[in-house]
């Protein structure tokens, strides 16, 4: 029995991925909340013909209590999407808010749940987290994820686009850092099976990457960002990490972790100078079990987009503890 939660179940990345988990044969149990909206879209996916129980919440009526108890897995694609013209920083404002909450609900209805957060920006939502659950004495390192999936996604399918491979699942590509412009740095020399990627496609492959969500959210004239490839990225993330809940073994993701609570971070930490870093995680029944440091083969090309991922990241992660630092100062005066 699974009980598989979705907090910003409404939005655009929201309705698809809870789709895909009612569609899931590993969720028993699927519970929808959001500020509005969530009713319906509960009843809507109840209508389809799987197993998973689905129960929708609003605030009213500790929606978000009853909606986070006994959960195993919370999936958080909660707030504004981004508009033409607003980086990821742009959404701090507002979302670091939201995440804030809803990390403060988890804290205090299910404290050992597997937490995916996918609001945006990651680089700092996570680091958020992990603070609200430090002051609530029930940080697990080893079950808070920042979910990069989408980034190795589309390294997946631009590779395959190049190189005139059918299936972009046949690749494994290392993409680590953060998960914004510059933080994202696909590790391309490290692809397997390995690929000739001509020369003079390589910078620009390597900023498509980078900056995949531009495209979207210029291709959609400013009525969205990439919602669809997120939920299912989200998915896929969230699919591991239920399937490893059942036992099964050698699982390995890419997602952006603290380090220093996880075996195998301390080496990324050493190099990156860092204590928050995306790098593939064997997962193991409590959570990440090993982070795998694909950085000592980087190119000498790659470790200069290293250095500028390092530059991006320490001023994301420094600004989302501080939002929690300021906040909990804020409300003791």
């Amino acid at each position: 029995m699974v009980k598989a939660v979705v907090l910003g179940a409404a939005g655009g990345i929201g309705q698809p991925l809870s789709l895909l988990l009612k569609n899931s044969p590993l969720v028993s149990e699927l519970s929808l909340y959001d500020v509005v909206n969530t009713p319906g879209v509960a009843a809507d996916l109840s209508h389809i013909a799987t197993p998973a129980k689905v129960t929708g919440y609003l605030p009213a009526k500790d929606g978000l209590r009853n909606a986070l108890t006994g959960a195993d897995i919370v999936i958080i694609p909660a707030g504004i999407p981004r508009k033409p013209g607003m980086t990821r920083d742009d959404l701090f404002k507002i979302n670091a808010g939201i995440v804030k909450g809803l990390i403060q609900g988890i804290a205090e209805n299910c404290p050992k749940a597997f937490i995916l957060v996918i609001s945006n920006p990651v680089n700092s939502t996570v680091p958020i987290a992990a603070e609200v659950l430090k002051q609530n004495n029930c940080f697990d390192p080893a079950r808070l994820f920042g979910v990069t999936s989408l980034d190795v996604v589309r390294a997946q399918t631009f590779v395959s686009e190049i190189v005139g491979q059918s299936d972009p699942r046949k690749f494994t590509i290392p993409v680590v850092g953060g998960h914004s412009g510059e933080t994202i740095v696909p590790l391309l020399s490290q692809t397997h099976p390995p690929v000739t990627i001509p020369s003079d496609k390589i910078g620009d492959l390597i900023k498509r990457i980078q900056f995949g969500g531009d495209e979207v959210v210029k291709a959609k004239d400013g009525t969205g960002s990439a919602t669809l490839s997120m939920a299912f990225a989200g998915f896929r993330f969230a699919e591991s990490v239920i399937k490893i809940t059942k036992g099964e073994k050698g699982i390995v993701e890419p997602t952006f972790i603290y380090l220093a609570g996880v075996e195998g971070g301390e080496e990324v930490r050493k190099v990156t100078g860092l204590d928050f870093f995306a790098v593939p995680v064997e997962l193991g029944p409590n959570g990440a079990a090993k982070a795998q440091n694909p950085l000592a083969k980087a190119t000498p090309e790659e470790t200069k987009l290293l250095d500028a991922c390092k530059s991006g990241l320490t001023d994301n992660i420094a600004k989302g503890v501080e939002f929690v630092a300021t906040a909990e100062t804020a409300a003791k005066l």
